[in-house]
């Protein structure tokens, strides 16, 4: 039985990753902070902050502990002295970047998750056999989001780290500016019907898919409703979302779309994924890559269909 270590272990993503692996047969190591919390889970675990970790015994590390500014290189570095792979659920836009431009000695997936993941496969599987596309579209169609203490942490970072500018992926690369009153409100024609979404509403997408697909434009958007809920705050419930990719290419456009409830939830089967085809030899590259780029996106997608629904 492959041994699988998860920092962050009693977080609200990490509970859920350590039920996926023991659904899927892995034995989870629990590290984190807390001895207390720990003990409660009922699994093997070990006391470890990134000032002092040891990956000793594992085959694979899931990292659910952000912010990922801060969390990220002492994980991997901890994941490289024990050489083994490493996978990320971070959504901040800036620490995927760094991830992603990094020069690691073992493999590792970043933004294995809900945001940024899933996004890049879709994209990934859309562009099929084309080798460059003009623009990438990916609508988030959630039907609330109360987010949980961790996103609302990383967030502060990431809006610290802007210092008030907002973040855009156009021309080809990553452009910081200065807002210009709200972003502005479009309606996304989405499989079950219209919605009013915030165009600009930047994610983590806007880093992983232009990592690996040679695509200049990659803009993403959130429903209005679920971006007033993040803006409130208040206590966490599961969503139902729908998540809407689109590639163009000269007149042409092609779209894979994926269902499902709970955006966190379904964090848990993404990474664990990740970490089994890691572990079992289904990569299709090496050291550090987005999910679209280290595995088969369509083979990837269709091993979650327990957890999503998947057209186009």
């Amino acid at each position: 039985m492959r041994t699988v270590a998860v920092f962050g272990a009693y977080g609200h993503t990490g509970r859920f990753v350590v039920e996926e692996l023991t659904a899927r047969g892995f034995a989870p190591l629990l590290l984190g902070r807390d001895e207390a919390r720990l003990r409660t889970m009922g699994h093997p675990y070990r006391v470890a902050t990134i000032e002092d970790l040891s990956l000793a015994g594992a085959d694979a590390v899931i990292n659910t502990a952000g912010p990922f500014a801060s969390t990220a290189a002492p994980v991997i570095a901890a994941a490289e002295a024990c050489t083994i792979p490493y996978v990320d659920v971070a959504a901040e836009i800036e620490a995927n970047a760094e991830t992603l431009s990094g020069n690691f000695r073992t493999d590792v997936v970043p933004a294995a998750a809900f945001f940024g993941g899933l996004g890049d496969l879709l994209v990934t599987t859309a562009m099929a056999d084309w080798d460059t596309a003009d623009e990438a579209h990916i609508s988030y169609g959630l039907s609330s989001w109360h987010p949980t203490s961790g996103t609302i942490a990383a967030g502060v970072v990431s809006h610290d780290r802007r210092q008030g500018r907002r973040v855009r992926f156009t021309g080809g690369k990553l452009d910081y500016y200065d807002p210009e009153g709200d972003l502005p409100t479009v309606d996304w024609e989405f499989p079950d019907g219209p919605r009013p979404v915030l165009a600009g509403f930047s994610m983590a997408d806007i880093v992983t898919v232009p990592s690996h697909l040679d695509i200049p434009e990659v803009r993403t958007y959130m429903t209005v409703t679920a971006a007033n809920d993040l803006a409130a705050a208040g206590e966490r419930a599961p969503e139902s979302f729908t998540v809407d990719a689109v590639v163009r290419r000269g007149g042409e456009q092609r779209r894979v779309t994926a269902t499902g409830h709970d955006i966190y939830a379904v964090s848990a089967p993404l990474a664990v994924e990740a970490a089994a085809r890691l572990l079992d030899g289904r990569a299709l590259t090496t050291g550090v890559a987005a999910a679209g780029a280290m595995f088969d996106a369509p083979g990837f997608l269709r091993s979650l269909a327990g957890h999503l629904t998947i057209r186009g």
